[in-house]
């Protein structure tokens, strides 16, 4: 994925400068909307234009099944995966009363439904294959297999980016893949798998115990670590996350801003951190899941998420109401006026007088 990685540079740090200069004139007290601040003048570095251009927001939810339901680690049967795809595709889920709401363009992206999907205007088919292998037993896919999905989640944000969209939200759907974000987290980060595994869509009990088992044993199936990246993805990932991982490197070479929804999606924000670090620069966090394993990816990407709603849906549905920050952000950015167009006083010098 050497290529990949080599198309993704740093922003601009002589922009991010000049943002920086324009909000502390703005009337406030220097940094005192805190990260909405931080967006904006990365958003201006990002897009390498003071004022900020205008946002675009667009959405990207990729989907695909997983081997590993077999051994029992969701509370839903894996038919749900293609049912809710084709919700998604007709306008009734959660992510597209979001996208509605943010004015985003929304597109599915089918990289391994086990189930052949109608033709639809909103849906691209990139299937690589009907789901994964079930990586308790074997690899969860080959290695040509994890090239390839890598490279179609990075073609369809670069897709989006060539439609016009600047704030990319990612999303995903896919019935077991807590436990493949799970397993994937904790090789990549050399934790103990139960500090990573949660209740997903629901399992508690025996269920969730089962779960953990699940990771455990794999683990012990491909030995100690470290792996190499790609590694990772081939034995223990999915199709939708390595998806998700090229859309971040795509979406940062396309200079577009990359908003990372939950536990699923910021596991393959850790993939792409692993192939390509500089990515980060282009990434936002979007909210605090309640899957108890997010804190610990976050802590690990030293990323403050500005939502603490509780939330564990997925989909793309926090990365969404953080897009609606940033575009507010840039507005008080726009709109506001400095010290000398308001004719407002500045604080004090020290000494300056009472």
């Amino acid at each position: 994925m050497i290529d990949l990685a080599a198309r993704v540079t740093l922003p601009s740090p002589e922009i991010l400068a000049a943002a920086w200069r324009r909000l502390d004139r703005l009337t406030k007290p220097p940094r005192s909307l805190g990260q909405i601040e931080e967006w904006g003048a990365r958003y201006c570095a990002i897009r390498g234009e003071v004022p900020p251009p205008p946002l675009r927001a667009g959405a990207l939810v990729f989907a695909a099944d997983h081997g590993v339901t077999a051994e029992g680690v969701s509370a839903y049967p894996a038919e749900v995966t293609a049912q809710m795809v084709l919700n998604f595709v007709r306008g009734g889920a959660a992510v597209n009363a979001l996208a509605r709401e943010q004015g985003a363009a929304l597109r599915v992206v089918d990289v391994g439904v086990r189930s052949d999907l109608p033709p639809h205007s909103g849906l691209l088919i990139r299937k690589v294959a009907q789901g994964t292998r079930n990586f308790l037993r074997e690899p969860a896919m080959t290695a040509a297999e994890a090239e390839e999905v890598l490279r179609g989640g990075f073609d369809a944000a670069q897709g989006m980016a060539r439609e016009g969209v600047t704030a990319l939200a990612l999303g995903e759907m896919g019935i077991g893949n807590t436990t493949a974000a799970a397993a994937l987290s904790a090789a990549l980060l050399g934790f103990p798998a139960p500090e990573l595994v949660g209740p997903g869509t629901g399992v508690e009990g025996p269920a969730l115990e089962r779960k953990r088992e699940v990771v455990e044993g794999a683990f012990r199936r491909i030995g100690p670590g470290p792996r190499p990246p790609m590694e990772v993805l081939r034995q223990v990932g999915g199709f939708e996350i390595g998806a998700l991982a090229g859309a971040i490197l795509g979406g940062a070479a396309a200079g577009a801003a990359v908003f990372v929804d939950g536990f699923v999606v910021t596991a393959a924000a850790l993939l792409a951190r692993a192939l390509c670090p500089q990515a980060m620069a282009y990434c936002f966090p979007s909210h605090l899941s309640a899957e108890p394993g997010h804190a610990r990816q976050l802590e690990s990407l030293g990323w403050e998420p500005p939502i603490r709603m509780a939330m564990r849906l997925g989909e793309g549905t926090g990365a969404l109401l953080a897009v609606g920050l940033l575009r507010a952000g840039l507005r008080a950015f726009v709109e506001m006026a400095t010290f000398e167009e308001a004719g407002v006083s500045d604080k004090r010098e020290p000494g300056g007088g009472t």
